[in-house]
């Protein structure tokens, strides 16, 4: 049904008497519906229209609720396009941005509209851009490696971006140096790795916590407690996290280690390595201000035959996933042995299929709006994995979910005896969720995750 209109597969197959012809016709609809209500271009998405979101202030650990649905709205499909509706913020706390970035998120009223049936582009590969270049399934916009910043060789000086003049041509302008916002704008992102340009809050990389790295390089986690979309889990592969602006999905960190599903899980990496050059042409020597890395053309894409598990030029491969049995192809959130984010991020510098403007003002052909029937067994019991921490505790529990939690996951906290002292959900989109242990007795107690899975924690001060 993905290649043709109803009406030509009901062309090619209503034929005999009207009994058998009205027969076909519900097996054509039924086809139609299952074929579109199943692709995860569809189902994927993480829908809300309850819970609000939060953000923090510098100096104040309190977040504080911004009144901003969370996630996405409202999800609807045609026979080629899905359609989603979002206020782009997510639903963990987001901010501070402490270099001086005086934006927070605020609601975008957007609607995306993304192919179903993505293509491959044979011809000149479409070059990423400011902005958006993709949006997460929690309705958060993905830009590329880029914050605006690039060398004017005619004033031997950064051009663009705050406190700089403007670039030759202008905002857009195609520079031979162009700046890597991961190390410059490192001080501005928040816990989830993520900030706001005039109040649309992105992420450049992988959307999961700094503090969650196995080598953390920011701070900023310490006193503005906060997550992300997911966390990595080493031993299964990463969730489908998004799509690409070229409507191809997104995947997070580790994945099948050969392109046909087998091999075990592995990290998926970068095929891009940093230059030994020290000299620039028309740009800045490589030095401690300007270091190697400090531009995007620093790096250069290495071919890695025979190593299914090395991305291409796009960041990408064709391969199988859980979501794609049959095989796509897929970008991935890349990152280094330290799950430190790795270039170029998430998809770049080119895009492995067509580009498009996919921000539309209105749904302008006839839809079905997707209800999700994901349930708490779908969203945790067969997917992820439950640690409690610390164990035993003196003053805070905290319940983490590696991969990604696609409904409300309710945490239930019992004693020995069976009664319930304390309750709580981990949202969708979220990874934590904390106790403190104040309002509780020193003790044994049973934390019941979701409806099969349970932890025994002990409380001790």
């Amino acid at each position: 049904p993905h290649k043709m209109s109803f009406q030509q597969v009901y062309s090619r197959c209503a034929t005999g008497t009207p009994f058998m012809k009205k027969i076909t016709i519900l097996t054509v609809l039924l086809a139609f519906g299952q074929a579109y209500a199943q692709s995860p271009a569809i189902t994927s998405w993480l829908q809300n229209s309850s819970e609000t979101g939060t953000y923090y202030v510098s100096g104040n650990s309190i977040a504080i609720g911004n009144n901003i649905l969370v996630n996405c709205q409202q999800v609807e499909y045609s026979n080629d396009f899905v359609y989603v509706h979002t206020e782009g913020v997510p639903a963990y706390a987001t901010g501070p941005f402490l270099d001086g970035n005086p934006s927070n998120a605020t609601a975008q009223g957007a609607i995306f509209q993304f192919p179903l049936d993505p293509v491959e582009n044979t011809g000149t590969p479409m070059v990423t851009t400011g902005g958006n270049i993709g949006v997460f399934i929690n309705g958060v916009a993905l830009f590329d490696y880029r914050d605006g910043v690039a060398w004017n060789p005619n004033t031997s000086a950064l051009c663009g971006g705050p406190g700089n003049n403007p670039c030759p041509g202008g905002m857009g302008a195609t520079m031979d140096w162009n700046r890597d916002a991961i190390p410059a704008e490192m001080d501005g992102f928040d816990c989830s790795k993520a900030h706001p340009a005039m109040g649309n809050y992105h992420h450049h990389q992988n959307p999961s916590a700094f503090d969650l790295d196995l080598t953390v390089v920011s701070d900023i986690c310490n006193l503005y407690d906060a997550e992300g979309l997911y966390a990595i889990d080493a031993n299964a592969h990463s969730p489908l996290v998004g799509f690409a602006y070229d409507g191809f999905p997104i995947y997070g960190a580790y994945g099948y280690t050969n392109e046909n599903g087998t091999g075990g899980i592995t990290r998926i990496k970068s095929g891009y390595e940093l230059g030994t050059a020290t000299t620039r042409a028309d740009g800045p020597a490589v030095n401690a201000t300007y270091f190697n890395g400090y531009f995007r053309e620093d790096y250069v894409w290495v071919a890695h035959p025979g190593e299914e598990d090395y991305l291409d030029e796009h960041n990408g491969r064709q391969c199988i996933t859980p979501e794609y049995p049959n095989g796509t192809y897929a970008y991935f959130c890349t990152v280094d042995e330290n799950w430190n984010s790795a270039y170029p991020y998430v998809v770049g510098p080119t895009f492995y299929g067509t580009r498009a403007n996919r921000l539309v003002t209105t749904v302008s052909e006839p839809t079905t709006v997707y209800t999700s029937t994901v349930g708490v067994e779908d969203a945790v019991e067969n997917e992820l994995n439950v640690t409690v921490f610390p164990n035993p505790s003196a003053d805070l529990i905290v319940v983490q979910v590696k991969g990604l939690v696609k409904e409300n996951l309710p945490v239930t906290v019992f004693d020995l005896s069976g009664k319930q002292v304390a309750e709580g959900s981990i949202k969708a989109g979220t990874t934590i969720w904390y106790l403190d242990t104040k309002s509780i007795y020193d003790g044994t107690y049973i934390i019941r995750i979701g409806n099969n899975t349970a932890k025994r924690v002990v409380v001790a001060r």
